[in-house]
């Protein structure tokens, strides 16, 4: 049987990934609601931490308030690729920012790299880090046509790239890549690491310590968690994307990755990291859990709250049993990423809010790398120091031509699910036709309701307008959670936010009692 969390607990849906069967992280204690901290760091992923370790290293007080704990979001629901390349490839890369700035771009992903790796070889982190040769198979002749230009836009970077005739796959293809220096390692494991390290250096980790409001002043910022208080000089949104109505949410769109882990019936396990050029592309690699060799594969991304979760998950197992001699799936899980408009994150200052407001976020599918470089280059703009990225970054860039296509589509769609969401729902008298373990934005009484009945039969009825846009919300039945079309916000059974840019629950609307 799969394991599955609580609904709302240890990471932000009801699905286990393997990374949370570690449990333990640092405890802290120093907390003084007098003092002013030098960074507030909101949220308790790679962003955050890293960020957070490398200014308490310089010497400054910090302090990161987690809403959860620590890993709760996309950090734990990774699959743990770090890649010296990106899913914005070098050519569109080039395409939208040049030469000069795909060289950049490139160059920060190995940074990123190269901090994770510095960081375990540093602290001495027990986390499954291990060196892998890279490998991108093309399986027709329009896919070894993107391959060739994948090929040539990867070599024009400096990024170490050939042609290879072999690579560790049962799937027959036209051609291949083989990109060495790639790696992978456990998420949570490096994660519980830094945090003991950041505490160990003299930071205060607050978990389960949502930053509800932030009141910014000219020199001093407030975070406000209920009634305590924090204040901080500097403040980092390390919330995978910023809260609330901003620019970021028109920039970037919200995509949900399929992910399982698979034993075989043989022990043919790839050595490698594997990805095949499909749209959207399929990745697969092997990582030991409790004693197991397991084939952990992902792919089958949508975006969030639009294709239905069940059978995203139901064409990746059937991909994989295709390809694969399963013995059995051991977990299942997904996780949610942001594409931006024109391909790069965007990591900085804040252009709508107050000076010393940081954030970073739109890292597509590529958070290993890109939370990483991430801390670097926030912790060196806290600290008045130039990096040679930041320009490429900025969150302040405007660059009409590169994304605007995208940038186009994406909220005509969001336009098109404000609207069209408003109707065709389906009626029903009572919450009786709920079967346990499920939801559905239902009509009461001419009134629309998120209803979900959970296995003893209690049903939870909330309001299914999102609090941050007003869009209609969708049930996601294999996380159990409350989805957002629109920007990605996602809710629990209890219209908690799970994750943001939401920053207020949903409202219940109906007592919880059995039907």
């Amino acid at each position: 049987m799969i394991p599955q969390n609580e609904p709302g607990t240890m990471r932000d849906g009801a699905q286990l990934s393997p990374w949370q069967l570690v449990t333990g992280g640092a405890v802290q204690e120093g907390f003084s609601p007098d003092k002013i901290y030098d960074a507030l760091v909101i949220g308790g992923g790679i962003t955050g931490l890293t960020a957070a370790l490398l200014l308490q290293n310089a010497g400054r007080k910090v302090i990161i308030a987690e809403a959860y704990t620590i890993g709760f979001g996309t950090t734990g629901g990774t699959t743990a690729h770090i890649n010296t390349f990106a899913d914005t490839s070098y050519n569109d890369a080039m395409s939208n920012f040049g030469k000069e700035g795909a060289q950049l771009f490139a160059e920060a992903i190995n940074e990123g790299c190269g901090l994770i790796r510095a960081n375990v070889s540093n602290y001495r982190i027990d986390c499954d880090y291990e060196t892998k040769t890279g490998f991108i198979y093309a399986e027709d002749e329009k896919q070894a046509s993107q391959l060739n230009e994948l090929f040539e836009s990867t070599k024009r970077v400096g990024v170490p790239v050939n042609y290879t005739e072999q690579v560790p796959t049962p799937l027959a293809f036209k051609a291949a890549l083989q990109l060495n220096g790639q790696a992978q390692f456990h998420p949570l494991k490096y994660l519980q690491a830094l945090s003991k390290a950041f505490v160990e250096a003299g930071g205060v980790i607050l978990e389960n310590t949502k930053i509800d409001t932030l009141e910014a002043g000219d020199e001093i910022h407030y975070g406000l968690s209920g009634a305590l208080k924090i204040k901080a000089r500097n403040v980092v949104y390390a919330t995978h994307i910023p809260p609330g109505i901003n620019s970021y949410s028109l920039r970037c769109a919200p995509y949900r990755s399929y992910a399982i882990a698979v034993q075989l019936t043989n022990e043919v396990y790839p050595d490698a990291l594997i990805y095949d050029m499909q749209e959207p592309y399929h990745y697969f690699r092997t990582h030991v859990i409790k004693g197991q060799k397991l084939l952990i594969a992902g792919g089958n991304d949508h975006k969030t709250g639009h294709d239905e979760p069940e059978k995203a998950f139901t064409d990746l197992e059937n991909y994989v049993r295709d390809n694969y001699p399963v013995a059995e799936v051991k977990y299942r899980w997904s996780s949610q990423y942001y594409v931006p408009a024109d391909g790069f994150p965007y990591i900085g200052q804040m252009p709508e809010a107050a000076k010393g407001v940081y954030c970073a976020t739109g890292y597509n599918g590529n958070g290993m790398m890109f939370g990483s470089i991430a801390g670097k280059i926030l912790a060196d703009l806290i600290q008045g120091k130039d990096n040679r990225y930041q320009e490429i970054f900025s969150p302040s860039r405007l660059k009409p031509i590169a994304g605007f296509t995208e940038f186009v589509k994406e909220n005509a769609d969001v336009a098109y699910h404000f609207v069209a969401d408003r109707f065709g729902l389906q009626e029903t008298e009572s919450f009786k036709e709920l079967q346990p373990g499920t939801g559905q934005v239902v009509e009461i009484d001419g009134k629309k309701v998120a209803a979900y009945r959970d296995e003893t039969g209690q049903v939870f009825a909330l309001s299914p307008v999102c609090t941050h846009a007003g869009c209609i919300v969708n049930w996601n039945g294999e996380e159990k959670s409350w989805d957002c079309p629109c920007h990605g916000a996602r809710y629990d059974i209890n219209g908690q936010v799970l994750t943001g840019p939401a920053t207020k629950p949903l409202t219940a609307v109906h007592p919880q009692a059995k039907q």
